[in-house]
């Protein structure tokens, strides 16, 4: 049977279930990545089930997101997770050296290798062929400790590429073209794998940027081959025997097919709020800007910096323009001034701030109210940049830097300069990564975790009553992100290990009296409902572990985003699907459910019956029986306790 290389990455890891879509599997994990905002709640996870010793071949502790330390938290969290990092056996990126996603391909990328991330951008890794899953940080301290990661099989989407990209046209137009097409759902149970002659003339951090934003598909990964340009990229990076070539058989097949003609597209632009609100960006030419954002995972190598330097250089941007640079390794950092191109930004007018994750999540350069900001960041969500009312537009760096210049959008292939040729350097500059090593397991056993006080141990959460009777606190409509659940920023994030702290911060974009309302009949619990792709967007399980413990105990959606539904699993929160969509018009918030006999219903199979007003709403779950078994305990960690015992 020939294979696409998806099905051969999932093969090589798979230990249970076989490859037909929708199948359970259970896949083998070589390497984890958790970073600070996931971590402190992976590594707490690791604590409760009192584990020894990581069991993979790699597991990477990064700090990329809580960078301002304008109070004694975030410093506090630090020495928490460099401590966990020594005890529990694991890699430690310090404060400084970049985002998750950029510093694992430069030092950690392997083609063929598995890799479980509390990121939901983990996906970036399929740049290297490397089959790279997002999760939450309970998953991903589960594959730490040994065990499958379990996921339903997806389908294959193959997409074609061919020709090769005009000039004023890069990679991030590629993946606003697919979602263009597809919009922010039409990824969910999927695979994205490219293939075809226009990989040619895409380098592998071209490649990442397409991977990185699959996730704004609801992709459940992105891959591209292991080929040349992966190995050149290992060779620039002085690990050219890690690479390995990975292809896909002659006359294999895809689930699905689509094809994209590379030397058709145009300049795109994703208009607010959302990265499935695509648009040329000559159709909005002209809208004045106050802010214009370099950086991120998304558009996160050399050669985008490079790019808008050469577009800047020998000009300077409007006195009335944020324009700011955001590196994102010390490596790219260190190439960039080793080359002039950061003195070339500099001259120009950019704010060139610490290499990490920074405005992307809200971490400071947020915009003004009412002015609009371009980003070649990977979502726009409503309130994710920090400012509540904000106007995120998300576009690639020629279109930023063109439009920084002019204080306005800009189509780039307007401007009268010829468009930079670059060549970039074979050898990187050294960066000196200060990644601090695990400690050998001798060492590791004597280490105490560092807790501050805002380093609490997980709640203990009780198992799923046989009967709920849950008032409906709230009533949301589709594509609700995990930004609105659980807002990140600087004012959030530092609560990330006190559940009980950032719970008060639960829905706050949505309702700001849910928190307040739902903490007063905490015991008794509640439910929400929501549209389609409920939970779209981060893979923070605070969206999860946060409401509930304020007593959410059941979500009734018309269809849920893969990560935030495992996470409400690994909770104890049941997600609940409907089978008549017009039964969703029937609620309205303020509505009683009413399930009886749930625990046998659920372990009998077949769908559960909510009576409110006296209707009867029958759902589905399409729970396995591992998440069954989660469910009834009230949580993973709860089933994990209950094996061990």
């Amino acid at each position: 049977m020939a294979l696409n290389v998806a099905q051969k990455l999932i093969k090589a890891h798979l230990v249970r279930g076989s490859l037909a879509p929708g199948e359970p599997i259970g896949l083998r994990i070589d390497q984890t990545l958790t970073q600070d905002a996931t971590g402190t709640l992976a590594m707490l996870s690791l604590e409760a089930m009192k584990l020894d010793r990581v069991k993979t071949e790699v597991s990477v502790q990064y700090v990329d997101h809580n960078l301002l330390q304008v109070d004694n938290l975030n410093a506090e969290d630090h020495l928490f997770l460099e401590s966990a990092c020594r005890r529990f056996g694991l890699w430690y990126s310090p404060p400084g050296n970049g985002i998750s996603h950029v510093v694992h391909m430069e030092r950690f990328g392997r083609p063929g290798k598995s890799l479980l991330g509390s990121d939901s951008h983990t996906p970036a890794a399929g740049a290297l062929c490397m089959l790279a899953i997002g999760a939450g940080g309970l998953d991903v301290a589960l594959a730490m400790a040994g065990e499958p990661y379990a996921i339903a099989m997806p389908a294959i989407l193959g997409v074609e590429l061919i020709g090769e990209l005009p000039p004023w046209v890069s990679a991030k137009d590629v993946i606003l073209e697919l979602l263009r097409r597809r919009g922010v759902a039409g990824g969910v149970g999927r695979i994205i794998e490219y293939h075809g002659q226009g990989l040619r003339a895409l380098d592998a951090m071209d490649r990442h940027v397409i991977a990185n934003m699959g996730a704004e598909l609801g992709a459940t990964t992105s891959l591209f081959p292991s080929d040349e340009s992966t190995r050149r990229y290992l060779n620039a990076q002085g690990r050219e025997e890690d690479w390995s070539a990975i292809a896909a058989d002659p006359g294999c097949d895809y689930d699905e097919c689509d094809l994209i003609d590379l030397s058709k597209l145009e300049p795109l632009i994703a208009k607010p709020s959302s990265p499935g609100n695509v648009v040329p960006v000559s159709e909005i030419a002209g809208l004045e800007i106050s802010q214009s954002y370099i950086g991120s995972s998304a558009n996160p190598g050399w050669r985008d910096f490079a790019i808008a330097a050469e577009i800047v250089r020998g000009h300077r941007v409007p006195p009335d323009v944020s324009f700011d640079v955001n590196p994102t390794s010390r490596q790219v950092l260190q190439a960039l001034i080793a080359d002039g191109r950061l003195g070339a930004l500099l001259a120009a007018g950019a704010r060139i701030h610490q290499t990490g994750c920074n405005g992307c999540i809200g971490m400071g350069q947020a915009p003004a109210i009412g002015r609009n900001s371009l980003r070649t960041t990977p979502r726009n969500f409503p309130g994710r940049s920090g400012t509540e009312e904000d106007a995120v537009f998300l576009c690639s760096p020629e279109t930023a830097a063109a439009s920084a210049l002019a204080g306005k959008i800009v189509d780039p292939r307007t401007l009268s300069t010829p468009y930079p040729r670059l060549v970039e350097p074979m050898t990187p500059v050294s960066s000196f990564m200060l990644l601090e090593q695990p400690c050998p397991l001798r060492e590791a056993r004597e280490v105490k975790l560092v807790k501050g006080r805002n380093i609490h141990s997980l709640p203990e959460f009780d198992a799923l009553p046989d009967t709920l009777d849950l008032p409906i606190l709230l009533k949301m409509g589709d594509n609700v992100s995990t930004d609105e659940i659980m807002p990140a920023g600087a004012k959030v994030l530092p609560y990330r290990s006190n559940l009980e702290k950032i719970a008060t911060f639960a829905f706050a974009r949505i309702d700001p009296t849910y928190a307040e309302r739902a903490g007063r009949d905490a015991a008794r619990g509640h439910a929400v409902v929501g549209g389609k792709n409920y939970g779209q967007g981060s893979s923070r399980e605070h969206a999860a572990a946060a409401p509930r413990c304020l007593g959410l105990r059941l979500v009734l959606a018309k269809s849920f985003a893969r990560i935030h539904r495992q996470n409400l699993i690994n909770y104890g929160v049941l997600p609940l699907r409907f089978v008549d969509p017009a039964d969703y018009e029937r609620l309205a918030a303020g509505d009683v459910l009413l399930v009886s006999h749930l625990r046998r219903s659920l372990q009998e199979g077949g769908p559960i019956i909510i009576e409110s007003g006296g209707r009867r709403i029958e759902t589905q779950h399409d729970l396995t029986a591992d998440q069954i078994e989660s469910i009834l305990d009230g949580g993973v960690i709860n089933r994990r306790r209950r094996h061990a015992a």
